[in-house]
């Protein structure tokens, strides 16, 4: 069993690593993140920061919110290519255990996100420290922390999150379609109509661990953990589409 274990997760690696799109979003989350912090902190991070007061950490971790872009793109695309060219076929005649197949996808993908989203939070954090003079926040002050960690777990789970859609819509396209503008636009519309609602939605309430400052009924873990159980929602409806429907 342990054999088998290994070998599957092994095997979903090397998928990985050898399909240059899949492999290609991973680094996107890194290096998207990166060059964005550095372009904004080095050109109006000093700016910004005197209008960013009341959460100056928050500001500090200004582009994950491209990086998570990147995080949902990994997530879908490493999902999506089984479903090209017959490789779910192939792959569940390698591996006939329906279940044994998917959970190791998916801790596949959420270990690589997961050490991904950490080396990134962390490097945004400290490079753009820099940058920000007398505005700089160090690594050891209160909730940086908690920040630079929590934010390596919410772009996991919005990696996650991303799969496990992509296992029941069976397309990358169709989740980007509908996960994009769900990041980006839906949760300021709520936020306009339902008020406190509003941070109950992944991104709102995972986005709690980076700031300083929380307002609302949810904090910083407690926010990521609902952000975790829309991931689990979608990892197990994803779960449930594989195991009852057709290859």
């Amino acid at each position: 069993m342990t054999t088998s274990t290994t070998a599957v997760l092994h095997s979903e690696w090397i998928k990985i690593r050898s399909v240059r799109s899949v492999a290609g979003s991973l680094v996107g989350v890194f290096a998207a993140t990166l060059l964005i912090t550095v372009l904004v902190f080095s050109t109006i991070g000093q700016a910004e920061a005197g209008t960013q007061e009341n959460d100056l950490l928050f500001f500090a971790f200004y582009a994950l919110n491209f990086g998570q872009i990147a995080a949902i793109s990994f997530g879908a695309t490493a999902l999506s290519s089984e479903f090209h060219d017959g490789a779910l076929r192939i792959s569940l005649t390698v591996v006939p255990r329906r279940s044994l197949f998917y959970l190791a996808k998916m801790a596949v993908i959420g270990g690589l996100a997961l050490a991904v989203g950490l080396v990134t939070s962390f490097t945004t954090f400290l490079v753009g420290q820099l940058f920000m003079g007398e505005y700089a926040i160090r690594l050891g002050e209160p909730a940086a922390l908690r920040a630079a960690f929590g934010g390596g777990v919410y772009l996991a789970l919005m990696a996650l999150f991303a799969a496990g859609l992509t296992a029941v819509l069976r397309s990358a396209v169709a989740v980007l379609s509908l996960l994009i503008p769900f990041i980006l636009i839906v949760p300021f519309v709520v936020g306009d109509i339902a008020g406190g609602a509003a941070q109950y939605l992944p991104d709102r309430a995972g986005q709690l661990v980076i700031r300083g400052h929380n307002e609302g009924s949810l904090g910083p873990w407690t926010g990521l953990a609902v952000t975790a159980g829309w991931a689990a929602v979608a990892l197990i409806a994803g779960w449930w589409t594989l195991r009852k429907r057709d290859v």
